[in-house]
């Protein structure tokens, strides 16, 4: 259908059908819907001047040189890990890259494969026996586990604890995942960076539907009381919700040995450069939940001559079959990250994925020492195990550290007044020593 009355494939509304739209909202226009600021209109011209290719390319890599070079020590919740050539060069393929949702498994046996063997990585790592592939990130994750807990949880309960350190943007997801809902969400607070025991115990109660706890925490320590957290929401029938990733995993306890029932996280630190926004998240629970599984998932199956096949299973959980049902609106393909992290977990095997964590675990415990050699400076402020970060005390206003530190080509994190947090890998690791040089340049 084309032609002014008669709609579009994609908005197949005549103009009467518009028009009565509109009276009844009281609109005069579909532009009135949307509250666009005057200065970005679009007017019909984008006011830039026509240039040649050559020039145009000229153009933006005179403006790209204006960027200020920056060794990042930057986390919480952004990793950077190094990705081998090979992920770039295999993953860049068209039969992958070019590939949507593997609907047709007469068509896709490699690529379900390859799925297969990344959700079979992250039921090793977790010790769960499900996973999908997979999130948007970590945050939606924890938004869909909320949604899960209020699923299968067979008395009554709405409230969603979450640690009182948590990235802003994971709790303000998970607050636009409950609304609408019953659920609401709650805080308990820390003690020395990890979860305070005494103070979750005494909030536990009946309301309470799930408890989420994160190993390491945003701040980078490690939870050490991961067992007793998991104990507490079993004896009030709350689902213990675990978040983490995928390098800790190979190091940390095993979720399934502290009675974790459901794993969320980012799985995008390895594999996918870091972007600080685009990402990839985990989602693993228990079999009992396999019906309740948000996102896709691919089984493991023979053909009619006998040979193992790999195949979208379970598909009606899913919106496209169960519509208003479905147990979650995550709908983006997100199979091409999952193959860029399974091909990353495969190329560095355990022992090279125990080596990072290790790495995580002695680097940040190096760069800490280091800083607290430095006057004005105490690290870490947690006494605590750390993987990747550490908050650090400053005895000037954080943001002028941060900035001043930048002005040395450094980026750190300001996340309280007298608080910086730093974040170091294998990527910026040749630079930890520089970066207390500049510490001491900016606190001397």
């Amino acid at each position: 259908m084309s032609g002014e009355g008669r709609g579009s494939p994609f908005a197949p509304h005549t103009a009467d059908e518009r028009a009565a739209m509109l009276a009844a909202v009281g609109a005069d226009s579909e532009e009135a819907l949307f509250d666009i600021p005057e200065p970005v209109r679009y007017d019909g011209s984008f006011g830039i001047e026509a240039r040649s290719e050559r020039a145009t390319r000229q153009h933006v890599t005179s403006l790209l040189e204006r960027n200020d070079e920056l060794t990042e020590f930057l986390g919480r919740g952004h990793y950077d890990h190094y990705t081998p050539a090979a992920v770039e060069s295999l993953s860049a393929r068209s039969e992958f890259l070019t590939s949507y949702t593997q609907y047709q498994p007469e068509v896709a046996q490699g690529f379900l494969q390859a799925l297969f063997e990344y959700q079979s990585m992250l039921v090793e790592l977790t010790g769960l026996p499900v996973a999908n592939c997979s999130m948007y990130d970590a945050a939606t994750g924890l938004g869909e586990a909320a949604t899960l807990a209020s699923r299968v949880r067979s008395t009554s309960g709405h409230v969603v604890l979450v640690p009182e350190l948590l990235a802003e943007g994971r709790r303000a997801v998970l607050e636009n995942y409950v609304a609408g809902t019953e659920l609401s969400v709650e805080s308990y607070p820390a003690d020395d960076g990890v979860a305070d025991l005494r103070a979750l115990e005494r909030r536990m109660d009946g309301d309470v539907v799930m408890v989420y706890a994160e190993n390491p925490t945003v701040r980078g320590a490690i939870e050490e009381s991961l067992e007793e957290l998991g104990q507490l929401a079993s004896a009030h029938d709350a689902l213990f919700c675990l978040g983490s990733d995928v390098v800790s995993l190979a190091l940390l306890q095993e979720p399934a040995s502290v009675g974790a029932d459901v794993v969320v996280g980012s799985a995008g630190s390895l594999g996918l450069p870091t972007s600080y926004g685009m990402g990839m998240g985990l989602f693993a629970c228990r079999e009992q939940f396999l019906r309740q599984v948000p996102g896709r998932l691919v089984g493991a199956g023979e053909d009619d001559s006998g040979r193992r096949t790999y195949t979208l299973t379970l598909q009606t959980r899913e919106q496209h079959i169960r519509r208003e049902r479905a147990t979650s609106n995550i709908c983006t393909n997100q199979a091409w990250v999952a193959l860029r992290t399974a091909m990353a977990v495969a190329s560095l095997g355990p022992d090279g994925l125990v080596e990072i964590a290790e790495d995580c675990v002695t680097g940040a415990r190096d760069l800490a020492s280091a800083l607290d050699d430095v006057d004005g400076v105490t690290a870490p402020v947690h006494d605590r195990h750390h993987v990747r970060e550490f908050a650090a005390r400053v005895d000037r206003p954080a943001e002028d550290v941060v900035a001043d530190l930048e002005s040395e080509g450094f980026a750190v994190h300001a996340i309280e007044e007298n608080l910086v947090q730093v974040c170091t890998t294998e990527t910026n690791a040749d630079q930890r020593d520089a970066l207390v040089a500049a510490f001491e340049e900016v606190m001397g």
